[in-house]
């Protein structure tokens, strides 16, 4: 493979790595048919990637925004307004979990400078230094219901 194809291919390795095979989806009682709302899920979970922000690439390489589809991360979809450490079928640190946040504009904005500041013991690492870029994150995540 030439240098420029590895470099091309490293961003599809890498999101393939963060849980894009992994299907939550429920199956319907005849297996050799796919559930119509899992393909209406993913339809709707693409439309509402073609609405984030840049900033939200980072993001999306460990988290869904289609609901019950969790990742490296959980899901995304109608996180705000809930407690952290409460997404279905996500395993989380205990630290998150005993943590007693919500999630607000405030804790989110506070979450995205730095994840291990706030709660030291949670699993996720990756902040979102740019406060412009927060806010653009944050704006979005208020959509997704």
């Amino acid at each position: 493979m030439t240098t420029s194809r590895l470099i091309i291919a490293s961003p599809l390795l890498l999101l393939a790595a963060c849980g894009g095979s992994q299907d939550n989806s429920e199956t319907p009682d005849d297996a050799g048919t796919a559930a119509p709302t899992a393909s209406a899920n993913s339809a709707a979970a693409s439309a509402r990637l073609a609405n984030a922000p840049p900033g939200f690439a980072t993001c999306r390489s460990c988290h869904s925004v289609e609901p019950g589809r969790n990742g490296i991360g959980p899901s995304l979809f109608g996180i705000v307004g809930t407690r952290a450490g409460e997404v279905p079928g996500f395993n989380f640190s205990p630290a998150l979990k005993a943590s007693g946040v919500t999630w607000d504009r405030q804790s989110l904005d506070t979450w995205l400078q730095g994840p291990m500041k706030m709660v030291p013991g949670t699993k996720m690492v990756i902040g979102v230094p740019d406060p412009q870029r927060r806010k653009d994150v944050i704006d979005y995540l208020e959509t997704l219901k």
